[in-house]
Protein backbone atom coordinates (compact mmCIF):
# COMPACT_ATOMS: atom_id res chain seq x y z
CA UNK A 1 0.00 0.00 0.00
CA UNK A 2 1.02 3.60 -0.56
CA UNK A 3 1.41 6.14 2.24
CA UNK A 4 0.84 9.70 1.01
CA UNK A 5 1.84 12.68 3.12
CA UNK A 6 0.68 16.22 2.33
CA UNK A 7 2.52 18.54 4.71
CA UNK A 8 1.21 22.10 4.67
CA UNK A 9 1.77 25.13 6.85
CA UNK A 10 -1.30 24.42 9.00
CA UNK A 11 -1.93 20.67 8.76
CA UNK A 12 -0.19 17.45 7.77
CA UNK A 13 -2.52 14.97 6.07
CA UNK A 14 -1.64 11.27 5.94
CA UNK A 15 -3.56 8.82 3.75
CA UNK A 16 -3.11 5.19 2.78
CA UNK A 17 -4.09 3.99 -0.67
CA UNK A 18 -4.60 0.45 -1.85
CA UNK A 19 -4.29 0.98 -5.59
CA UNK A 20 -6.64 3.87 -6.41
CA UNK A 21 -8.83 3.27 -3.35
CA UNK A 22 -8.20 5.36 -0.24
CA UNK A 23 -8.27 3.11 2.82
CA UNK A 24 -7.94 5.81 5.46
CA UNK A 25 -7.03 9.46 6.02
CA UNK A 26 -5.82 11.33 9.11
CA UNK A 27 -4.94 14.96 9.84
CA UNK A 28 -2.51 16.47 12.35
CA UNK A 29 -1.50 20.05 13.05
CA UNK A 30 1.77 21.09 11.45
CA UNK A 31 4.69 21.38 13.84
CA UNK A 32 8.23 21.37 12.49
CA UNK A 33 9.47 20.36 15.96
CA UNK A 34 7.45 17.12 16.00
CA UNK A 35 9.78 14.15 15.77
CA UNK A 36 9.47 11.04 13.63
CA UNK A 37 8.89 9.05 16.84
CA UNK A 38 5.95 11.24 17.79
CA UNK A 39 4.42 10.94 14.34
CA UNK A 40 4.91 7.17 14.44
CA UNK A 41 3.17 6.67 17.79
CA UNK A 42 0.20 8.77 16.70
CA UNK A 43 -0.07 7.34 13.19
CA UNK A 44 0.37 3.66 13.99
CA UNK A 45 -2.32 3.82 16.67
CA UNK A 46 -4.77 5.35 14.19
CA UNK A 47 -3.79 2.76 11.59
CA UNK A 48 -4.58 -0.03 14.04
CA UNK A 49 -8.13 1.32 14.38
CA UNK A 50 -8.50 0.75 10.62
CA UNK A 51 -6.96 -2.74 10.85
CA UNK A 52 -3.79 -1.54 9.14
CA UNK A 53 -0.23 -2.44 10.15
CA UNK A 54 3.07 -0.64 9.41
CA UNK A 55 4.10 -3.65 7.31
CA UNK A 56 1.13 -2.97 5.00
CA UNK A 57 2.90 0.20 3.81
CA UNK A 58 5.31 -0.70 1.01
CA UNK A 59 5.76 2.73 -0.62
CA UNK A 60 5.49 6.41 0.30
CA UNK A 61 5.43 9.87 -1.23
CA UNK A 62 5.66 13.30 0.42
CA UNK A 63 4.62 16.79 -0.69
CA UNK A 64 5.98 19.28 1.85
CA UNK A 65 6.00 23.08 1.95
CA UNK A 66 7.65 23.26 5.40
CA UNK A 67 11.36 22.52 4.77
CA UNK A 68 12.12 22.10 8.47
CA UNK A 69 9.73 19.12 8.61
CA UNK A 70 11.29 17.19 5.73
CA UNK A 71 13.86 15.28 7.75
CA UNK A 72 11.38 14.00 10.35
CA UNK A 73 8.77 12.96 7.77
CA UNK A 74 11.41 11.18 5.72
CA UNK A 75 12.73 9.47 8.85
CA UNK A 76 9.19 8.39 9.71
CA UNK A 77 8.89 6.58 6.39
CA UNK A 78 12.35 5.01 6.51
CA UNK A 79 12.56 4.02 10.17
CA UNK A 80 9.01 2.98 10.97
CA UNK A 81 7.70 1.78 7.61
CA UNK A 82 10.95 0.63 6.02
CA UNK A 83 10.42 2.54 2.77
CA UNK A 84 12.32 5.37 1.10
CA UNK A 85 9.73 7.99 0.12
CA UNK A 86 9.54 9.95 -3.09
CA UNK A 87 9.81 13.63 -2.24
CA UNK A 88 8.12 16.17 -4.50
CA UNK A 89 10.74 18.67 -5.65
CA UNK A 90 13.70 16.31 -5.47
CA UNK A 91 15.74 15.77 -8.65
CA UNK A 92 14.47 12.81 -10.57
CA UNK A 93 10.86 13.05 -9.38
CA UNK A 94 8.89 13.87 -12.52
CA UNK A 95 5.60 15.65 -11.91
CA UNK A 96 4.46 15.13 -15.47
CA UNK A 97 3.52 18.78 -16.05
CA UNK A 98 5.22 21.86 -17.46
CA UNK A 99 5.62 24.81 -15.10
CA UNK A 100 5.40 28.03 -17.10
CA UNK A 101 6.66 30.38 -14.40
CA UNK A 102 9.57 32.83 -14.19
CA UNK A 103 10.92 30.81 -11.23
CA UNK A 104 9.41 27.32 -11.32
CA UNK A 105 11.37 26.30 -8.23
CA UNK A 106 9.38 28.78 -6.13
CA UNK A 107 5.99 27.19 -6.79
CA UNK A 108 4.70 25.24 -3.79
CA UNK A 109 4.74 21.45 -4.15
CA UNK A 110 1.09 21.17 -3.15
CA UNK A 111 0.03 23.61 -5.87
CA UNK A 112 1.75 21.61 -8.60
CA UNK A 113 0.27 18.37 -7.30
CA UNK A 114 -3.19 19.97 -7.28
CA UNK A 115 -2.70 21.17 -10.85
CA UNK A 116 -1.83 17.69 -12.06
CA UNK A 117 -4.71 16.01 -10.24
CA UNK A 118 -7.26 18.61 -11.30
CA UNK A 119 -6.30 18.37 -14.97
CA UNK A 120 -6.37 14.57 -14.94
CA UNK A 121 -9.81 14.50 -13.37
CA UNK A 122 -11.54 17.55 -14.84
CA UNK A 123 -9.60 18.52 -17.96
CA UNK A 124 -8.57 22.08 -18.73
CA UNK A 125 -8.19 24.93 -18.83
CA UNK A 126 -9.24 25.37 -15.23
CA UNK A 127 -8.75 27.30 -12.00
CA UNK A 128 -7.95 25.21 -8.93
CA UNK A 129 -8.78 27.10 -5.73
CA UNK A 130 -7.19 25.76 -2.55
CA UNK A 131 -8.59 27.06 0.74
CA UNK A 132 -5.52 26.37 2.83
CA UNK A 133 -3.21 28.50 4.96
CA UNK A 134 -3.43 30.90 2.02
CA UNK A 135 -6.24 30.93 -0.54
CA UNK A 136 -4.56 30.11 -3.83
CA UNK A 137 -5.93 30.25 -7.36
CA UNK A 138 -3.86 28.09 -9.71
CA UNK A 139 -4.20 28.28 -13.48
CA UNK A 140 -3.94 25.04 -15.43
CA UNK A 141 -3.82 25.14 -19.23
CA UNK A 142 -5.68 22.89 -21.66
CA UNK A 143 -2.60 20.65 -21.94
CA UNK A 144 -2.14 20.45 -18.17
CA UNK A 145 0.67 23.01 -17.88
CA UNK A 146 0.84 25.10 -14.72
CA UNK A 147 0.51 28.66 -16.03
CA UNK A 148 0.48 30.83 -12.93
CA UNK A 149 -1.74 31.82 -10.07
CA UNK A 150 -2.97 34.20 -7.40
CA UNK A 151 -2.22 34.06 -3.66
CA UNK A 152 -4.60 35.70 -1.19
CA UNK A 153 -4.76 35.62 2.63
CA UNK A 154 -7.00 32.88 3.98
CA UNK A 155 -10.32 33.67 5.62
CA UNK A 156 -9.00 32.24 8.90
CA UNK A 157 -5.96 34.50 8.94
CA UNK A 158 -8.00 37.54 7.96
CA UNK A 159 -10.39 36.83 10.82
CA UNK A 160 -7.52 36.36 13.25
CA UNK A 161 -5.86 39.58 12.09
CA UNK A 162 -9.12 41.48 12.71
CA UNK A 163 -9.37 40.04 16.22
CA UNK A 164 -5.75 40.90 17.05
CA UNK A 165 -5.85 44.43 15.59
CA UNK A 166 -9.09 45.65 17.17
CA UNK A 167 -9.33 45.54 20.96
CA UNK A 168 -13.13 45.19 21.10
CA UNK A 169 -13.63 42.66 18.33
CA UNK A 170 -13.91 38.97 19.31
CA UNK A 171 -12.82 35.82 17.48
CA UNK A 172 -15.64 34.50 15.33
CA UNK A 173 -16.38 31.19 13.64
CA UNK A 174 -16.25 31.22 9.85
CA UNK A 175 -19.70 30.18 8.71
CA UNK A 176 -22.50 31.40 6.48
CA UNK A 177 -24.49 34.07 8.38
CA UNK A 178 -28.25 34.19 8.19
CA UNK A 179 -28.22 37.78 6.87
CA UNK A 180 -25.72 39.92 4.99
CA UNK A 181 -26.56 42.98 7.11
CA UNK A 182 -25.47 42.28 10.67
CA UNK A 183 -27.50 43.67 13.56
CA UNK A 184 -24.67 43.28 16.06
CA UNK A 185 -20.88 43.10 16.08
CA UNK A 186 -20.48 39.34 15.74
CA UNK A 187 -23.04 38.92 12.93
CA UNK A 188 -21.45 41.88 11.15
CA UNK A 189 -17.99 40.30 11.42
CA UNK A 190 -19.28 36.92 10.24
CA UNK A 191 -20.91 38.57 7.23
CA UNK A 192 -17.77 40.49 6.31
CA UNK A 193 -15.54 37.44 6.57
CA UNK A 194 -17.94 35.10 4.75
CA UNK A 195 -19.49 37.29 2.08
CA UNK A 196 -16.30 39.29 1.69
CA UNK A 197 -14.52 36.09 0.66
CA UNK A 198 -17.35 35.11 -1.64
CA UNK A 199 -16.80 38.48 -3.33
CA UNK A 200 -13.06 37.84 -3.49
CA UNK A 201 -13.61 34.43 -5.09
CA UNK A 202 -16.12 35.68 -7.65
CA UNK A 203 -14.10 38.78 -8.44
CA UNK A 204 -10.80 36.98 -8.96
CA UNK A 205 -12.35 34.18 -11.00
CA UNK A 206 -14.03 36.75 -13.26
CA UNK A 207 -10.80 38.68 -13.77
CA UNK A 208 -8.76 35.52 -14.38
CA UNK A 209 -11.25 34.30 -16.97
CA UNK A 210 -11.30 37.69 -18.67
CA UNK A 211 -7.52 37.85 -18.85
CA UNK A 212 -7.22 34.22 -19.96
CA UNK A 213 -9.71 34.82 -22.74
CA UNK A 214 -11.50 31.48 -22.79
CA UNK A 215 -13.90 29.42 -20.65
CA UNK A 216 -12.34 27.85 -17.56
CA UNK A 217 -13.68 25.32 -15.08
CA UNK A 218 -13.31 26.11 -11.39
CA UNK A 219 -12.44 23.36 -8.89
CA UNK A 220 -12.08 23.90 -5.13
CA UNK A 221 -10.27 21.99 -2.42
CA UNK A 222 -9.18 22.66 1.15
CA UNK A 223 -10.89 23.00 4.51
CA UNK A 224 -13.33 25.81 3.70
CA UNK A 225 -14.08 24.79 0.12
CA UNK A 226 -17.51 23.33 0.87
CA UNK A 227 -18.93 26.24 2.86
CA UNK A 228 -17.88 28.76 0.20
CA UNK A 229 -18.94 26.56 -2.71
CA UNK A 230 -22.51 26.54 -1.43
CA UNK A 231 -22.67 30.32 -1.74
CA UNK A 232 -21.39 30.86 -5.28
CA UNK A 233 -22.06 29.15 -8.61
CA UNK A 234 -18.56 29.91 -9.90
CA UNK A 235 -17.19 26.89 -7.99
CA UNK A 236 -18.27 23.94 -10.11
CA UNK A 237 -16.87 21.08 -8.03
CA UNK A 238 -15.35 20.46 -4.60
CA UNK A 239 -12.66 17.78 -4.35
CA UNK A 240 -11.26 17.48 -0.83
CA UNK A 241 -8.79 14.74 -1.74
CA UNK A 242 -7.29 16.49 -4.76
CA UNK A 243 -3.73 16.73 -3.40
CA UNK A 244 -3.67 13.17 -2.09
CA UNK A 245 -4.91 11.75 -5.39
CA UNK A 246 -2.33 13.85 -7.21
CA UNK A 247 0.38 12.28 -5.08
CA UNK A 248 -0.90 8.83 -6.09
CA UNK A 249 -0.71 9.78 -9.76
CA UNK A 250 2.83 11.11 -9.43
CA UNK A 251 3.98 8.06 -7.51
CA UNK A 252 2.51 5.73 -10.13
CA UNK A 253 4.17 7.65 -12.95
CA UNK A 254 7.57 7.59 -11.26
CA UNK A 255 7.45 3.92 -10.29
CA UNK A 256 5.67 2.69 -13.46
CA UNK A 257 2.88 1.19 -11.35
Amino acid sequence: MLLTIDAGNTNVVFAIFDGEAMRAKWRASSDAKRTADEYAVWLTQLMALEDLKPADVTQAIIANVVPAATFQLTTLCESFFGVKPLLIGEPGVDLGISVLMDRPENVGADRLVNALAAHRRYGGPLIAIDFGTATTFDIVGPDGAYEGGVIAPSAQHSSEALYRAAAQLPRVKIERPEHVIGKDTVPGMKSGIYWGYVGLIEGLVARIREEYGRPMKVIATGGLASIYAEATPVIEAVDQDLTLRGLCLIHAANTKE
